[in-house]
């Protein structure tokens, strides 16, 4: 399918002419319909090719003549199951076979990890096609409560998030979750918690498998809302590390192969490529914007933004993860403090909300910022005020 070139379809086209000279009105109207397929196929290819060099453009650092032939790098894909994600796995199992099939080795090993932050059978049965569809991948699935297995016993246990010392100590990870988010106060709150926590889980899983990188679905218009979703939440100083690709703050580098790709253009992929790509993928609705202000997340706003802006200004998009993209991230050392929940640094200690005071000059108040979990400006803002109280108010 991928066989053809540009170079090729014109010549095809130039002889399909040539030919339709010399034939009758009959078969004319019969080679019209043939080359009408012909230049769709072309088309269609041509489409697949774009789609395919975008990705492996950002993956040339994971070449096989970049790769140790004595120790195989690995790679963790966070699959969310849906269109971005699915169709990055679709390509990355391409590359490997060309790889595979070009030099007899690839140039990394890939591992596949869905974090289920909800119980649905649908999620289950959708897993079991994709481990059908790609057999040769470990494809592993972990609830989100496992976050408080991974951090257990660390600096950084989430379980000093929860309003009560009896919670932290006698209760069980799915339930430590749940009292978790019944004390958060808002659906902000809750989406932006669940994000941080999904992002955890996984970068834990990835250490815990020996991987060195791991790969986010990200289209381009998911990243231009994560840009502006993460600097209205107030967490725009890990933007370089949320959006670029590159090393991050938790040991491991983070890559964005589907930069370069607006998510209408990998939702034409995926019909385009058909088969089993549409079986594999979660189905959602457009986003809608609900009637009661008190069920809006500021991510959904931003989705709702950008999907209405990607119809007819898909370069405002690409401006916005340009321009992000440019940010340099603030130099850290591992004595360089870090947030108690996301685990981003946070510069010269300046944790919560009254430590920055409304200002980036603002004095740093060591009481408020020695005692207890220690919180970023942005996960403060999350985190409710009695649970902050319970752990040294922060």
């Amino acid at each position: 399918m991928l066989e053809i070139s540009f170079a090729g379809a014109a010549k095809k086209i130039k002889l399909f002419s040539s030919c339709a000279r010399s034939l009758s009105a009959g078969e004319r109207m019969h080679f019209s319909v043939r080359r009408k397929a012909d230049l769709l196929t072309a088309q269609r290819d041509c489409f697949v090719r774009y789609v395919h060099t975008k990705v492996i453009k950002h993956m040339d650092s994971f070449r096989v003549r970049n790769a140790d032939p004595n120790r195989q790098r690995k790679l963790l894909l966070a699959l969310s199951l849906g269109t971005s994600s699915v169709t990055l796995l679709h390509i990355l199992d391409h590359l490997l076979e060309t790889q595979t099939s070009k030099t007899g080795r690839t140039g990394f090993g890939l591992k596949v990890l869905f974090v289920e932050t909800e119980r649905k059978a649908v999620h289950q049965d959708l897993l079991t096609r994709v481990r059908q569809a790609y057999p040769k991948y470990d494809i592993a699935s972990l609830p989100l409560h496992d976050v408080f297995r991974f951090v257990q016993g660390t600096t950084d246990s989430l379980s000093d998030l929860l309003p009560t010392a009896k919670l932290r100590e006698e209760v069980p990870p799915a339930d430590k979750l749940e009292h978790l988010f019944s004390s958060l106060t808002s659906a902000t709150a809750r989406a932006d918690v669940l994000a941080t926590l999904r992002t955890r889980v996984v970068v834990e899983h990835a250490k815990s498998s020996g991987c060195e990188g791991i790969l986010w679905g990200d289209s381009t218009t998911k990243l231009a809302e994560k840009t502006l979703a993460e600097t209205a939440k107030g967490r725009g100083f890990s933007l370089p590390w949320h959006v670029a690709d590159g090393d991050s703050p938790f040991g491991l580098t983070f890559n964005f192969p589907l930069r370069d790709l607006l998510k209408k253009e990998i939702v034409s992929y995926v019909d385009i490529v058909g088969h089993p790509l549409p079986s594999l993928v979660f189905e959602t609705a457009p986003t809608q914007a609900s009637m009661n202000s008190k069920n809006t997340t500021i991510d959904d706003l931003m989705k709702q933004y950008f999907e209405s802006v990607e119809e007819n200004f898909p370069s405002i998009i690409s401006n916005v993860v340009r321009t992000t993209g440019k940010l340099e991230a603030t130099p850290t050392t591992t004595e360089t403090s870090k947030c108690g929940l996301c685990s981003m640094p946070v510069g010269d200690g300046r944790f919560g909300i009254h430590a920055w005071g409304g200002d980036q000059h603002g004095i740093i108040d060591p009481a408020r910022a020695s005692h207890g979990r220690r919180l970023c400006y942005g996960c403060t803002r999350s985190v409710p005020h009695t649970t902050e109280t319970a752990n040294g108010g922060i």
